[in-house]
């Protein structure tokens, strides 16, 4: 299985996917490049900005990516 295969059937499954998540769960380095090649494959999937406060007080945003539902596009 490839990792777009294995990044899509994530995203079924669980609803979304993170780079950590990618990296964890799939050993992907590079989810946004995936990403960018599903969406040439002709997937709708959504990008979305999530911002976490770390322990030390810093803010990081990361993206969160879902496919989006056929429905919403019409």
């Amino acid at each position: 299985m490839t990792q777009c295969e294995q990044i899509l059937a994530y995203m079924m499954s669980y609803g979304s996917i993170t780079a950590a998540e990618a990296f964890t769960e799939i050993g992907c380095l590079r989810l946004a490049a995936r990403i960018a090649d599903l969406k040439a494959e002709g997937y709708n999937i959504r990008s979305d900005r999530v911002t976490y406060k770390t322990k030390s007080g810093k803010i990081k945003v990361f993206a969160s990516y879902s496919l989006e539902d056929k429905e919403a596009d019409a």
